[in-house]
Formats: C-alpha cells, sequence, structure tokens
C-alpha cells in the first residue's frame, strides 16, 4: 500500500497518507466491533439469565448499539459547577488515546499491521499504564468524593495488576527471546510435537497463561474485579459526574482495551494467526488473520461469560489476591521457568 501511495503521490505524501489509511483501516473496524460487542454482551447475557436481551431496534435488535451511541452525542455533557473545567475534560480524552495508540502495533497476521517494532511488547506496556492517569484526572476534576473514591481504587487496582501481568510476559519474553509480536507468534510455530496447539505458550507457560487471564480482567476493571464503578457502593465511580460524549469516550475506551486484551492474549499464548490445525490439511491448516480473530473472539467471551457468572469481590478481597497470591505465584514461576530452561530438560533449545 505504501509503495502505491508514494508512486502516485510521491514519496513525502505518499507516505503520509498511507499510514492515515492504515490508521482508519484498523480504528474504522474497531469501533464497530465495539458497538457490536456491546450488543452482543447484552445478549449473552440476557441468554444466560434466560432473557433475550435486546430485540427491539431492527431486525433482531442489530441496530441497538447505533441507537444507544446517538442517544449519548445528542446528551448534553454536564459538569458539576465546583469541578475543573479543563481537567474535566481531558480525563476521558487521556483514558481513550493509549486504547487507540496501543494498536499501532499490534499485527493481525506477518505481514497485516502498522507498524512492526522490536519491542513492540514494550510499547504496549507503556503506553496501556497511561491510562490510568485519564481514571485518575477524571476522579479529582470531578469534585465528587464517590469519583475520587473511584478514581483511587481504579489506579490502585491497576497499578497492582500490572505487575503480575508484566511477570506473566517476563515468562514469554524468555521463552519466544523477542520483544517482537512477529518473533514472538513464530517461535510458537515450532516446538513440542513439531508446532501443534501444544507448542502455543498456553501450554508449557500454563500458570503464567491463568495469572495473565486474570489479571488482563482486573486490568480492564471488569466483573468481578468492577470495584472501581461499583455501583451498589460508589454510585458508578470515578465517571459518576460525566454523561453524554464524554461518557462515551470512558465506555469506548474500556471496549477498546478488552478487545486489546484479546489481541494480547492470542498472540502471545494462543499462537496468534497460527492455525490449530496441522498446514498438511491445506487451506484450513494454513497461518490466517481468521484465526487470530478467532481466538479474539474466544477470550472476549470469556470476559462476558465471567461477568454473568461471578458476583463482584471486595475491595480488600482485590488487593489480597495480587498482592498475596499472583505476584508470588508468577515470580516463583518465572523462577522456576529460568531453572527449566537452562536445565537438560528444557523444551527451548
Amino acid at each position: 500500500m505504501q509503495e502505491w501511495f508514494q508512486a502516485l503521490l510521491g514519496n513525502d505524501i505518499g507516505l503520509l497518507v498511507s499510514v492515515v489509511a492504515k490508521i482508519v483501516i484498523i480504528l474504522a473496524p474497531l469501533i464497530i466491533t465495539v458497538a457490536y460487542l456491546t450488543f452482543f454482551e447484552r445478549k449473552v447475557i440476557g441468554y444466560m439469565q434466560l432473557r433475550v436481551g435486546p430485540n427491539v431496534t431492527g431486525p433482531f435488535g442489530l441496530i441497538q448499539p447505533f441507537a444507544d451511541v446517538l442517544k449519548l452525542l445528542f446528551k448534553e455533557v454536564t459538569r458539576p459547577a465546583l469541578s475543573n473545567k479543563a481537567l474535566f475534560y481531558i480525563g476521558p480524552m487521556l483514558s481513550l488515546m493509549p486504547a487507540f495508540a496501543a494498536w499501532a502495533v499490534i499485527p493481525f497476521n506477518s505481514e497485516w499491521m502498522l507498524t512492526n517494532i522490536d519491542a513492540g511488547l514494550l510499547f504496549i506496556l507503556m503506553i496501556t499504564s497511561f491510562s490510568v492517569f485519564g481514571v485518575l484526572i477524571a476522579g479529582w476534576a470531578s469534585n465528587s468524593k464517590y469519583a475520587f473514591l473511584g478514581a483511587m481504587r481504579s489506579s490502585a487496582q491497576t497499578i497492582s495488576y500490572e505487575i503480575a501481568m508484566g511477570f506473566a510476559l517476563v515468562g514469554v519474553v524468555m521463552v519466544s527471546g523477542s520483544l517482537n509480536f512477529v518473533d514472538i507468534v513464530e517461535s510458537q510455530s515450532k516446538g513440542i510435537a513439531g508446532g501443534s496447539i501444544f507448542s502455543w505458550n498456553w501450554f508449557s507457560l500454563f500458570p503464567l497463561f491463568i495469572v495473565y487471564l486474570i489479571s488482563a480482567v482486573a486490568e480492564t476493571n471488569r466483573a468481578p474485579f468492577d470495584v472501581a464503578e461499583g455501583e451498589s457502593e460508589i454510585v458508578a465511580g470515578f465517571h459518576v459526574e460525566y454523561s453524554g460524549f464524554a461518557f462515551a469516550l470512558f465506555f469506548l475506551a474500556e471496549y477498546i482495551f478488552m478487545i486489546l486484551i484479546g489481541a494480547l492474549t492470542a498472540l502471545m499464548f494462543l499462537g496468534g494467526w497460527l492455525s490449530p490445525f496441522p498446514q498438511s490439511w491445506g487451506i484450513i491448516g494454513a497461518p490466517s488473520a481468521f484465526w487470530m480473530f478467532v481466538k479474539m473472539a474466544m477470550i472476549l467471551y470469556g470476559y462476558l461469560w465471567i461477568r454473568a457468572t461471578f458476583p463482584r469481590y471486595r475491595y480488600d478481597q482485590i488487593m489480597r489476591l495480587g498482592w498475596k497470591i499472583l505476584i508470588p505465584v508468577t515470580g516463583l514461576a518465572v523462577i522456576g521457568l529460568g531453572l527449566w530452561m537452562i536445565s537438560p530438560l528444557s523444551l527451548w533449545k
């Protein structure tokens, strides 16, 4: 695409137009996916609770997400009289920008990506940690006790579970020997059983895989770790004073981060675009972006299933799980992995 635009428009303008086109190609489907993820969530939870879910707006309720978006867009954005005006509006933008920026380094197969950098995983860890600033600023700028309490909870929870998540990813870097996502996926295409699903990192790094999944749910403030917006305790948490388009930005950021976690889990533990079937099976066994999207959908369904199944944890239980269980477990798992890799029984020689 880049070469075609540069041949048509010249080197500088062609490069700029090709980058903008790639961004649009990634973000437009992403926003539509968010819309239908909310619809799918309401449907799945509805059926799990023996309800139907959205079924009125459009055929089978398929236009409901767009009705919700229009409703939020046309609502007035109110602001508390004693809030900090500038920070009140900066907060939602600071939450959304890292969610979009993280997709710059996510590959969908060995060729489909915006940019292929060697420190892609490091970039993701850095950029996603910025989202907590948006939540913190929004909670403080609202000048509301409920909002500030929700922001404090959210920031403490995010920092706590980022450590466990980081340790889990250290194991992935150790066995793949790279921070580049393409290299991480390629390293899973060989190993146990000659590149089957048992050579993917979920099998050899199973304890780290489980810790990563739990930390990912906590990191995105989803049920049962959604104490930052615990309706039964603090009304709506850090976005209690937000309405209209500003509230929609927080909503969008949360669901984009969910999809991002699905993509990261697929890349680092589930073989990315690698097929679960042998390559000798022809097209069904060939590496493809289709398999990447299937794995992302499985992880997202897990999010919805967990939300419909488990009650909310207390705040002290969440902190205890993070600091006293997950971080020690990942620390020991990483040490054990290091000893395994230097032993004669190593799988990664």
